[in-house]
């Protein structure tokens, strides 16, 4: 073969490589995706100013055109990961015709009006993040059809309504629902999450262990500043994956505390509920357990010397309770290494040297009052 012959070639194979043309539908798609945001939001230095469509979206390389906010894998579109410049407008219905997305990430944007529902037919889609926008309106069941999904992440938007009963049939691993506006009570989970966050958001009713059952592979549980009530369950605190639980900032009023045989129990925050009752000591059987939040509930009784004495423990706050009695002496002997707090008590002697006891303990009045009017119990 010539050399004049053999470039002749070369040169039509790279000008095929660099004109490669995306699905007509996917272009139209992302016309339509843009054209639904407000052109005044588009900065000239963002990604979306840069889709100029005279170019071919997976066109390689990307020199002035489509320099970011969507990757290609041959003529399709894979994935939609904006930059966080603050584009305001609506998520077009057309977002559906890119049916080889894997990822969909439009946080920290303004981004509003509801989800749209053809988006939850995107049958390759593991990925969805829409992360701090302004999106209202309901979960729709129609979740249920992310057939792929692992990651989703709705927090810091507008949502209301219940959370729908189909979620359970998802593949879910990562599911973050915060800072909405959610009610009602906790469906029956994915069983294969591994991480779980639904605070700040208006939730009510119970912990009820449909909701949990199965989920062998649940780490991480962020259920705070919601309006749950009832008895948190000592199964709650024995499911066999369990790291890290946050309940703080609800309505709780029991809590019931099973020893463990085997927990890989980390942190553990349940402040600011209305749980009353004697400070169990079987928290201090979980072996991992590093720190743990019973503050401003109402517990009374003696703290148990347990925990005084459990190596693992590193943050102790018991603040804004009842607890009576002498605390553990061992808190204070200079080997223990707990910081946290048992101010606000109605405990005596608790040494103004430590910072243990910085906040003082409870006028006595009070703590008469708490007791049914007898002088505070001894240890």
């Amino acid at each position: 073969m010539s050399t004049t012959v053999f470039f002749f070639l070369l040169l039509l194979s790279t000008s095929a490589a660099a004109t490669t043309t995306t699905l007509a539908s996917d272009v139209s798609a992302l016309k339509a995706i843009k054209s639904a945001i407000n052109p005044t939001t588009i900065p000239s230095y963002s990604c979306l100013a840069s889709w100029n469509f005279t170019s071919d979206p997976c066109s390689n390389p990307h020199l002035t055109h489509f320099l970011c906010g969507l990757s290609c894998s041959g003529n399709r579109v894979t994935q939609l990961t904006f930059d966080r410049a603050g584009y305001s407008g609506t998520l077009s219905s057309f977002v559906s015709k890119l049916t080889q997305l894997l990822t969909i990430d439009l946080s920290d944007n303004k981004f509003s009006g509801p989800i749209p529902t053809a988006l939850f037919f995107l049958p390759n889609l593991q990925t969805l993040i829409l992360r701090s926008n302004s999106f209202s309106g309901t979960i729709p069941p129609a979740i249920s059809s992310l057939t792929s999904i692992q990651t989703l992440d709705v927090s810091h938007n507008s949502l209301t309504g219940s959370l729908p009963d189909t979620l359970s049939s998802l593949t879910l691993t990562r599911l973050d629902l915060s800072f909405n506006k959610l009610t009602g009570p906790i469906p029956k989970l994915p069983k294969n999450l591994l991480e779980l966050a639904i605070k700040s958001n208006l939730l009510s009713g119970y912990l009820s262990k449909t909701s949990f059952n199965e989920l062998t592979q649940l780490e991480v549980v962020e259920l705070s500043d919601n309006s749950l009530t009832g008895t948190i369950p000592g199964w709650f605190f024995l499911q066999p994956s369990i790291q890290q639980v946050n309940l703080a900032n609800n309505g709780f009023t029991g809590i019931e505390i099973l020893k463990p045989t085997d927990s890989n129990l980390i942190a553990v925050d349940i402040g600011f509920n209305k749980i009353a009752g004697y400070l169990s000591a079987n928290f201090s059987a979980y072996p991992m357990l590093s720190s743990l939040s019973l503050r401003y509930n109402k517990l009374h009784g003696p703290i148990p010397s347990e925990y005084s004495q459990k190596a693992t423990l590193r943050r102790l706050f018991l603040d804004g309770n009842y607890l009576s009695g002498l605390p553990p002496k061992e808190f204070f002997s200079g080997k223990s290494s707990v910081s946290g707090s048992l101010g606000d008590n109605c405990l005596r002697s608790c040494p103004t040297s430590s910072q243990l006891c910085l906040k003082s303990q409870k006028p006595s009045s009070i703590c008469q009052r708490a007791y049914g009017g007898k002088v505070k119990p001894k240890s």
